[in-house]
């Protein structure tokens, strides 16, 4: 399954969960479908990451496509189903898992770069300090999570997290669902339980960790290049769905 495809299924079922609003009320089985999305546009920031030529233009097409979107989200969730104008859309959370890959990586990096310059009898201090290193990486990620939260964006907390560890165990399928499947029980099967069994949120966590199958197909090549229509999409639609 290449990158065109993935973002095909992201964008089709993104659009599906969005008029589900619209055409079915506030919620309906058009949501549970909409599950689907978020995950693979979280993979694809973390392949973006890998395979960009230029990160600073990366960084700042995710930045401009957030402000552009900030309005048509803030129309669409405040009509439909009632949303707090001041929350965030996802290019918000999209920009912040991107950051946390970016400066995870950097630590490492760094880590590698002193590495190399050390003696090779301090083995025992490397391994230490490749741990420490790590720690601090993944707090960084930790803490950009919380400012998701902090500022309402789209998926929030979870949402970084869930770009992260696919960035994180991208090359290891089985961690990566194993991890990505953890997440999806943090966000879903626990308010199923506290809420006395609901439904609602089993099924909200099944379909969540659906797209995993989609993304762990991925055979690493792009296909057609549809970029700008990705980014362009989701504010239009957005926008459209408002004025129907």
């Amino acid at each position: 399954m290449t990158s065109f495809t993935l973002k095909i299924i992201a964008l089709i079922t993104m659009f599906i969960d969005h008029s589900g609003y619209v055409f079915a009320g506030n919620f309906s089985f058009c949501n549970f479908i909409g599950r689907i999305a978020f995950p693979i546009f979280a993979f694809q920031i973390s392949e973006g990451y890998k395979h960009t030529k230029n990160l600073k233009k990366y960084f700042l097409r995710l930045g401009i496509f957030a402000l552009i979107s900030q309005i048509p989200f803030s129309l669409f969730t405040f009509k439909y189903h009632g949303g707090n104008i001041l929350n965030l859309n996802v290019f918000f959370t999209l920009f912040l898992g991107l950051l946390s890959i970016f400066l995870y990586d950097y630590v490492i990096k760094l880590f590698k770069k002193n590495k190399a310059s050390m003696d090779n009898s301090k083995n025992k201090k490397n391994v230490a300090l490749s741990y420490i290193c790590k720690a601090i990486g993944i707090i960084i990620v930790l803490f950009l999570g919380y400012v998701a939260k902090l500022l309402n964006t789209d998926y929030g907390f979870w949402g970084v997290l869930v770009v992260f560890i696919f960035y994180l165990f991208n090359s290891k399928k089985l961690l990566m669902t194993i991890a990505f499947f953890i997440l999806c029980i943090a966000k879903y099967f626990i308010p199923y339980i506290n809420s006395t069994f609901s439904f609602t949120y089993l099924v909200l966590g099944l379909c969540t960790f659906l797209p995993i199958v989609f993304i762990t197909s991925y055979n690493g090549k792009q296909g057609p290049k549809i970029k700008y229509l990705l980014y362009i999409f989701y504010p239009l639609h957005l926008l459209i769905l408002y004025l129907l």
